[in-house]
């Protein structure tokens, strides 16, 4: 009987295995187009670098008894930044070159007499600005990422340094303030126009009034470039879906099988076979790989995530005790330094660990956790897919 016994077994498993190969599976690569929704892209992605001129004006204790046009002077400027994503970005830049306005202490004089009956003289000195900003590109917040948009706006606020090259010298710290526009004129190419708002001290020109704080408006004409990689990727789902026919002739198969087991077992015992013996299933159940995600630069395991760890735990137990399941950490290479990702790839495969022996009583003799790194991208050029901890039996 025993031999009947592994005879039915392995006709299961023959049958389940050819069906395993036969049964016709359909895989869906489905795209999120939410406007709201992209994929993160790597730490060298979506920079940008620009240049313009243009004009400015200096807001200083005097320079209000003066038209505008004789204050205003050549603006220049030059900024490198980045967009981490469709809407916050952050860039560095430096500009400046001239300053012109009226004085009563003499500093910056130019030594022409403006109006004597106020003791005012012409002013000029040459300076330059470096400052950091934080931009909010408003199109894409409020109406979504969409690559073929002409105009986009992108409000900014910042700080920066502001220097005078001529005696008095003079260095403050700047409140920026301003607007960055920018009109698409290729795929890497932009037209801008950036008006800037600037508040330093009231010192700044060498000469204090009643305030305490002075202010520049500049306005800048320029082309900014966008280094590859440009955009932002659609978030993609894989579907695999297993034609249900087939799926149900199998289980039909199965349960024949099972029956004509039983029948022969009753026979033999009616015929009063003593050595009968119950059917003995061997449990060489292995389960099957999964596959973990994690948060960029987090080892945190999700509820829904312990969810499905749970099933995986179950099939091990159940299975062969002797089976050792491999815990693989991954680290996407492209956010990280080798060491940070190293040790970050390595915590996230002790926390899969931890959870199953600890949460869901897997023997801890039948897991083993390795650490593989920073890596690129493994599965459909997702960077999300490398933030993972793959388990499989060795």
């Amino acid at each position: 009987m025993r031999i009947i016994s592994l005879l039915f077994i392995a006709l299961c498993i023959s049958v389940t295995g050819s069906a395993q190969q036969s049964i016709r599976k359909d895989t869906t690569v489905v795209t999120d187009n939410s406007k709201y929704k992209v994929i993160t892209n790597t730490f060298w992605s979506n920079w940008f670098l620009g240049a313009g001129a243009g004009a400015q004006l200096y807001f200083g204790d005097h320079n209000k008894q003066a038209p505008l046009s004789e204050n205003l002077t050549p603006h220049f400027g030059l900024h490198l930044g980045k967009w981490f994503s469709p809407g916050l970005g952050l860039r560095i830049g430096a500009g400046g070159y001239q300053i012109k306005g009226l004085t009563q202490n003499g500093s910056h004089s130019t030594g022409e007499v403006y109006d004597a009956s106020k003791w005012l003289d012409k002013q000029k000195f040459n300076y330059y600005h470096v400052y950091g900003d934080m931009l909010f590109n408003l199109s894409n917040l409020f109406s979504g990422y969409n690559p073929d948009r002409i105009y986009n706006i992108s409000p900014y606020l910042g700080v920066g340094w502001m220097v005078t090259n001529d005696a008095p010298k003079q260095r403050e710290v700047s409140a920026n303030l301003g607007i960055y526009n920018t009109f698409g004129l290729a795929e890497a190419l932009d037209l801008t126009l950036d008006i800037r708002g600037s508040m330093v001290n009231d010192r700044f020109d060498g000469e204090t009034g009643g305030r305490k704080e002075e202010g520049a408006l500049s306005a800048l004409i320029g082309l900014t470039y966008k280094f590859k990689k440009r955009g932002w990727d659609r978030s993609k789902t894989t579907v695999i879906s297993y034609d249900e026919e087939e799926l149900n002739a199998l289980r039909r198969r199965v349960n024949e099988l099972a029956a004509n087991n039983d029948a022969l077992s009753k026979q033999l015992e009616e015929a009063g076979n003593k050595s009968m013996t119950n059917v003995i299933v061997n449990k060489n159940l292995l389960a099957a790989p999964i596959l973990v995600t994690f948060k960029i630069g987090n080892s945190e395991v999700s509820n829904e995530t312990r969810v499905n760890l749970g099933f995986f735990a179950k099939v091990i137990r159940e299975g062969d005790q002797q089976v050792v399941y491999r815990i693989t950490g991954y680290a996407d290479k492209g956010t990280g330094t080798p060491e940070i990702n190293q040790r970050l790839s390595m915590a996230r495969a002790e926390a899969v660990k931890n959870i199953l022996v600890n949460e869901f009583a897997v023997p801890a003799r039948q897991l083993a956790t390795v650490a593989a790194g920073g890596v690129d991208n493994m599965y459909y050029n997702d960077p999300k897919l490398s933030r993972a901890v793959i388990a499989f039996a060795e």
